[in-house]
């Protein structure tokens, strides 16, 4: 069975999006729509779908199997609401809202319209990632007591998105929260968390580096930071390093992909580059084989061959506790506790 889906939003990474979506069997993006009529013509004429620059027409006209949603946050509520009431499943960027009220509401309006929304959270598919998560899940570190995710660079972040740069919140809106839904597949829940930002590039806005501190509901301590201007050489790109302990052995990933697990005395290497697409080139494969693993995921739920990762539901608490940093960092860096620890949720 062939899945008939529309993209919403023609930007940036939406051609990452459109090129995964092409590579993959038994699904096909039969039309785009974007405010800007020059953007839809484009992607229309390079991908041959129909090109559309009014989303309920289309929605209405094409009747897609899913919508998928690339557009910026301020428009997440409406489209996903719209798609929803055309009966199709809703893929939704990150960030998935700008507060937790348009948030819930999204995901009661596609429960209630009885269709799947999942979330463009594709740090957690990127393959790095899922080879931790696989050794976690198998035990090969025992239970897990420490994390330690290390996303700093300086490659220009603002030069194919340029606002960007004037987002107040850049580092934990921008990757943050990937960052905190990666913690969360490999962790679990978070009860506490503290976080402290800096400004450090003089020509943007918002804050561009954070160090966050949390606690998770098994007991478990993580420690997450963010710098869009820390300058090595070679520059690290946009990959994340890490490191997870556990009471059995330790798992590292540093540069090139390299990743070792020590367990009884022994260390394990192996390299966990992604392949290269077809359309694709390196150092972005690391994204762009996400994009197509994540994307896949969603053809595997839509088959019932599985679960989304994540979900609308999921993705909540990964805002909420974003939003739960981003109010301790305004307050000097103070602790704020989630929800799962018996507290009131925090607001943004």
């Amino acid at each position: 069975m062939t899945r008939r889906g529309v993209l919403i939003g023609c930007g940036f990474f939406a051609r990452n999006h459109m090129l995964a979506w092409r590579d993959l069997p038994d699904v096909t993006i039969v039309a785009v729509c974007d405010l800007d009529p020059a953007k839809a013509a484009a992607f229309s004429e390079e991908f041959g779908a129909r090109a559309y620059g009014d989303a309920a027409q289309m929605l209405k006209e094409v009747r897609p199997d899913f919508a998928d949603i690339a557009t910026t946050v301020s428009s997440h509520r409406s489209l996903v609401e719209l798609a929803a009431g055309h009966g199709c499943a809703v893929i939704c960027q990150k960030p998935f809202a700008e507060n937790l009220i348009d948030a819930d509401a999204m995901v009661d309006a596609c429960k209630h319209a009885g269709v799947e929304l999942l979330i463009h959270e594709n740090f957690r598919w990127q393959a790095p990632i899922r080879r931790i998560g696989e050794l976690l899940d198998s035990g090969a570190i025992g239970q897990p007591q420490f994390l330690r995710l290390n996303f700093r660079h300086a490659f220009d972040i603002y030069a194919s998105q340029p606002y960007l740069a004037q987002v107040e919140d850049l580092a934990l809106s921008d990757v943050g929260l990937h960052l905190f839904d990666v913690a969360r597949r490999l962790f679990g829940e978070v009860i506490r968390i503290s976080c402290e930002t800096q400004r450090l590039n003089p020509n943007v806005t918002g804050q561009d580096a954070f160090l966050a501190q949390m606690r998770h509901a098994n007991g478990a301590v993580a420690s997450v930071e963010c710098s869009f201007f820390s300058h090595y050489a070679p520059d690290r790109f946009v990959q994340t390093l890490a490191l997870v302990e556990g009471d059995e052995g330790s798992i590292e990933l540093g540069d090139g992909y390299r990743l070792w697990v020590h367990r009884q005395g022994e260390c394990l290497e192996e390299v966990v580059e992604p392949p290269v697409p077809s359309w694709g080139a390196r150092p972005w494969n690391l994204v762009q084989d996400s994009v197509i693993a994540f994307q896949q995921h969603v053809l595997d739920v839509l088959a019932g061959r599985a679960k989304p990762q994540p979900s609308g539901a999921d993705n909540l608490e990964t805002l909420r506790l974003t939003f739960a940093a981003v109010q301790s960092a305004r307050n000097g860096g103070r602790q704020v506790k989630l929800a799962a620890s018996g507290e009131e949720p925090p607001s943004a």
